[in-house]
């Protein structure tokens, strides 16, 4: 079964999946993203079509469940897996420079190749790490969601962004990141064109964003130069998390890019990616429970201005050992 669900309550449509159970957990001694296991060729970053896709350019029909009140659609869309690397025990702080800038490539030749599709109306490009998260592949990857809708989450920043632009004639995240930058103590780093705070609004203890500090919607309007910073800010980011408790640390990464084949955002909306890392400590999860999942009402554990201190010293603990060019 695969089919969206309209959610009637949240105004949002659900996709249900039922094959996805199916999906397996590999293996320790083979891997389908290894160039070794015969299913993809040699590579050095490359695009993968999920196996087991939630979203589908030619899905079924729906199930014969709906009716005058219950809606269902069929579950339109693309969904892909973004290789990293052959390299299948290789952190992404461990690649290059050079080579995250080949990943920041791959990102934009598919943003742009997804949007051509206009039943797409939103290209969501994210990362699971660690089994936390539920990841059921080790092997370095992210993934690439291409909804016929603009999800929930998406929807309500952007009408934010609107009312706002609306009533003060500027752009939100532009002035979120002018109002963080004036305070200074949860700016973690930056460099020419990316930001890196841990907002004064965090969910999470550790809950990073990256902010492009030039006001554009996407990765295809980045010149070179952003490019470079961009391959450069992601991997020190994940670098500075992984170097927090020494060793590999879980999060969720979401890019927040503007719609596609929906109408214009430029003047409202700003390209940045927020970090969803589930741990509080070494050894303790921030879990949601009741509140943050059943009324949205979230709490963070933690001081924000307190977090970025330990934030701002494993950054500095990163780049102080960091030998890859």
């Amino acid at each position: 079964m695969a089919e969206l669900r309209w959610h009637p309550l949240i105004k949002d449509w659900i996709m249900i999946a039922s094959h996805r159970q199916d999906r397996p957990q590999m293996p320790k001694d083979w891997c389908p993203f290894c160039p070794s296991s015969g299913k993809v060729p040699d590579y050095e970053v490359l695009k993968y079509d999920n196996d087991f896709p939630a979203l589908m350019q030619n899905p079924p029909q729906p199930d014969d469940v709906s009716n005058d009140f219950f809606r269902t659609a069929p579950a339109y869309g693309k969904c892909e897996v973004i290789l990293y690397s052959p390299n299948h025990t290789i952190t992404l702080p461990e690649l290059s420079e050079n080579h995250v800038r080949k990943l920041v490539d791959l990102w934009v030749e598919r943003y742009e190749d997804l949007k051509k599709d206009e039943n797409i109306k939103y290209i969501f490009i994210f990362e699971n790490r660690g089994e936390v998260v539920g990841v059921t592949m080790p092997h370095p990857h992210g993934q690439i969601y291409g909804y016929s809708f603009i999800p929930k989450k998406l929807e309500l920043e952007l009408k934010a962004c609107e009312e706002h632009h609306q009533r003060t004639g500027e752009c939100l995240i532009c002035r979120m990141l002018e109002e963080e930058k004036a305070f200074e103590k949860r700016i973690i780093f930056e460099n020419e064109d990316f930001t890196v705070v841990l907002p004064f609004f965090t969910e999470y203890p550790y809950g990073v964003y990256i902010i492009s500090r030039n006001h554009k919607q996407n990765l295809s309007q980045f010149s070179e130069r952003e490019k470079d910073n961009l391959a450069k800010t992601v991997r020190q980011t994940v670098g500075m998390l992984d170097s927090l408790f020494d060793k590999p640390f879980p999060y969720m990464m979401c890019m927040h890019q503007d719609p596609v084949n929906s109408g214009d955002y430029s003047d409202i909306y700003h390209f940045h990616i927020e970090f969803f890392p589930p741990m509080r400590s070494e050894v303790k999860q921030k879990f949601n429970a009741s509140s943050e999942t059943g009324a949205w009402a979230h709490c963070n554990p933690t001081a924000p201005e307190e977090k970025a201190q330990e934030l701002r010293a494993a950054y500095q603990k990163f780049v102080s050992k960091d030998t890859r060019p």
